[in-house]
């Protein structure tokens, strides 16, 4: 299955790598706003031997169609900013390429967009696209059912320049019905992301962590989510919608 990486910033660049090493999947281009890097082979920049026909292009000097039209994928994965998928969406729609957004927050009208583009084609979006802070969230849910009137707090961390409340601990908050000025927030150093999801029983605490070791946790979760939604049909997709198929 062919893919195309929009973003290629730290994390975008981990995702990369990552690709090259799954043999189910390969990486046809990255597309960012600079072109400093237009032409330059992914894996040479990344110093990463693969057989990925991967170069780099700019949205600068190639248009979205274009790029579509002369270097088809099955998929796009989109690790870029909250504005990037009205520059790609569109023309990904109109060709059924499946969208798989990692953007960790969306503007409500963004997300009105990214619904109004699965009318036309598959979309898939989630804050965080790493496998185990997902299953932390689908588990949380589940204990949350099971005992509503629990106390539940949640703490997130990342590194020093992020800013505002992680994505993925608003979605948390949504989830487990907490309110989000009850979020805590620390910023430190160059930590990836770490999310807490406090249970206060009466007599007893229930935590339940999940910590990003490394960036090519997202890359791993995406190409889990790629492999999910082979051959899905148009709609708006969430990692609930994934886990619970697998629990049918």
């Amino acid at each position: 299955m062919k893919i195309g990486l929009v973003g290629f910033g730290k994390t975008g660049k981990a995702v990369a790598n990552v690709i090259f090493q799954h043999e189910d999947f390969t990486l046809e281009w990255v597309l960012r706003k600079s072109p400093v890097l237009e032409s330059r082979s992914v894996s040479d920049y990344l110093g990463y031997p693969s057989d990925d026909p991967a170069r780099i292009f700019s949205i600068a000097q190639t248009s979205i169609e274009q790029l579509l039209d002369e270097h088809p994928v099955d998929f796009i994965i989109d690790f870029s900013s909250e504005d990037g998928i009205f520059l790609y969406g569109e023309a990904a729609a109109q060709r059924q390429v499946c969208i798989i957004s990692a953007i960790s927050h969306y503007k409500k009208e963004t997300i009105a967009f990214a619904k109004n583009l699965s009318k036309k084609t598959a979309v898939f979006w989630s804050p965080n696209i790493t496998l185990g802070v997902n299953f932390l969230m689908f588990a949380g849910t589940f204990l949350r059912k099971i005992a509503p009137m629990v106390d539940v707090a949640i703490v997130e961390e990342h590194f020093k320049l992020k800013k505002g409340v992680s994505g993925t601990a608003l979605k948390m908050a949504d989830m487990l019905d907490v309110e989000t000025a009850g979020i805590r927030s620390v910023r430190a150093g160059g930590i990836v992301g770490k999310h807490e999801v406090i249970f206060g029983f009466p007599y007893q605490t229930v935590r339940l962590i999940h910590e990003s070791i490394s960036r090519e946790a997202f890359g791993n979760g995406a190409l889990f989510v790629a492999s999910h939604m082979v051959g899905k049909k148009k709609g708006f997709y969430k990692f609930e919608d994934i886990f619970n198929g697998l629990l049918t």
